[in-house]
């Protein structure tokens, strides 16, 4: 069995889709491919078929597979609550919340866990990539580490660095990570790949030929700026502070962007479409007064999200909204605002509590221990097909859901909408992504739709993005190094 382990200089340096475009290269190859991100940080989530939660990142890498995701390509994910905690999801199932410092004492207890799940993936696979998080020059977390070079040097994973020039000093960050690695670490390093180069490539020759004599390491391949990348699912919230483009557009949606929002990527196939102006809202701005409709997003803390949304004042230009004639979307957490009331009494997602909702909907939720992680599939009430995923804790309850949204197979009425069908919610990630649905949507809110699956979309970027690796990276040489000269290309 063949393996490589992509490592950046940082992150957001592009590590999640440099290897999403080798998982879907190499599938296009012929060979069997699997992702594996040993710990993943993110809100972004995925469920897979039997009911665990992922890192988006390897959903997608799945994807580029064209393999079903499942709970070992991510054995341990972190998702944050806080500024300082995370709960703590072991193969898909949720284990707890911990202190940052209290993760830094025990991630290395992990270690036997993550391994057994690389080598359950790596049994009955050619080739697996890994991607490693954040980056292995953070020497301070080198102990106990199972996310970078404790990872690679316990399953003996060779390691490919990935450099980001679009960020500048890529000379130095591959340099520096050099200077600082305990040789053990700098040996695993095979080789450097430089990502997101925009113009002339030659322009770099010599920051290249820089790189090699200061860091010993073979050059791996200088990929270019990838356009194609826009087009998959995002994992980290970092994406959203760079904000969305604004157009004239026939239909304006706002989102805003909650302090731990999540599974954002819900709303890609309404920003790809031509009619739609979607807009992040970040901190610190008013909700549009010409939106036609804002959409309150999920959030992995509901009670900590809605005390934010309230300092913001979003809530009382989400009434004006209302009172203007627009439009409100609730999905998961969100939906759980609209309601009269939230109450979290054995501290689920913070310290216990309870807090008034926005009380557009008349239906009040409690949050329990027990989560809710199913893939989900139904119709709307216009008949509009959809499939999605549901990933929450607590049990919403109300008149409100006597007027359902939705209808889920085999479940029946799912969700609700207001009286007067201005208000809406649900706990469905993920309805857009069907052309169908988004379409009939769409054409309620006076807006046309190219009706176009948007799982289609992310499908061909990925080629896309296969082809461009193709000609920019060494791939003789990565075979090489992972270990593939026995496996027929």
């Amino acid at each position: 069995m063949a393996a490589l382990m992509l490592q950046g200089c940082g992150s957001d340096v592009g590590k999640s889709v440099l290897t999403a475009g080798l998982c879907r290269l190499f599938a296009n190859q012929g060979l069997t491919v699997r992702p594996f991100k040993p710990q993943n940080m993110s809100n972004n989530a995925a469920v897979t078929a039997d009911g665990g939660e992922i890192g988006r990142a390897q959903a997608v890498q799945a994807l580029a597979c064209r393999t079903p995701p499942s709970v070992h390509m991510n054995p341990v994910l972190l998702k944050p609550q806080s500024d300082v905690g995370a709960q703590v999801v072991v193969r898909g199932r949720m284990q707890g919340h911990l202190g940052a410092a209290a993760y830094q004492g025990r991630k290395g207890d992990l270690l036997e866990v993550v391994l057994e799940s690389y080598r359950a993936l790596a049994v009955d696979c050619d080739l697996v990539l890994v991607e490693g998080a954040g980056s292995p020059a953070e020497i301070n977390l080198r102990t106990g580490d199972i996310a970078n070079m404790g990872f690679a040097l316990a399953a003996g994973v060779p390691v490919a660095l990935v450099g980001d020039i679009d960020r500048g000093h890529v000379i130095a960050a591959l340099a520096g990570a050099k200077a600082v690695l305990d040789p053990p670490d700098r040996a695993a390093v095979r080789g450097f790949i430089i990502n997101k180069f925009r113009g002339d490539p030659t322009l770099f020759d010599e920051g290249r030929r820089a790189i090699r004599r200061l860091t010993g390491w073979p050059d791996l391949g200088l990929v270019p700026w990838l356009a194609a990348a826009s087009r998959l699912p995002a994992e980290d919230a970092v994406v959203l502070e760079r904000g969305v483009g604004r157009d004239a557009r026939r239909l304006k949606v706002a989102v805003p962007m909650l302090s731990r929002i999540a599974n954002f990527d819900d709303f890609d196939p309404l920003r790809a479409e031509p009619e739609v102006e979607l807009r992040f809202i970040p901190p610190g701005q008013a909700l549009p007064g010409d939106a036609d409709l804002v959409i309150l997003p999920g959030t992995k803390a509901t009670l900590a999200d809605l005390a934010f949304l309230r300092t913001q004042g979003w809530d009382i230009d989400l009434k004006a909204h209302l009172r203007r004639g627009g439009r409100v979307l609730g999905v998961c957490g969100g939906f759980q605002m609209l309601g009269r009331r939230v109450s979290d009494p054995q501290g689920i997602e913070g310290p216990p509590g309870a807090a008034e909702g926005l009380g557009v909907l008349d239906c009040e939720t409690i949050l329990t221990s027990a989560k809710t992680l199913r893939p989900v599939a139904g119709r709307s009430g216009e008949g509009a097909a959809f499939s999605g995923y549901e990933m929450h804790v607590g049990v919403t309850t109300g008149p409100a859901l006597e007027r359902s949204w939705l209808d889920l197979d085999p479940d029946g009425p799912h969700g609700a909408v207001s009286a007067d069908g201005r208000v809406m919610g649900a706990y469905v990630h993920g309805l857009f992504a069907a052309g169908d649905f988004r379409r009939a949507f769409l054409a309620g809110l006076g807006a046309a739709s190219d009706g176009l699956d948007h799982g289609a979309r992310v499908d061909a970027a990925l080629d896309e993005i296969a082809e461009a690796l193709a000609a920019a990276l060494d791939l003789p040489a990565i075979r090489r190094i992972a270990g593939l000269e026995t496996v027929a290309a």
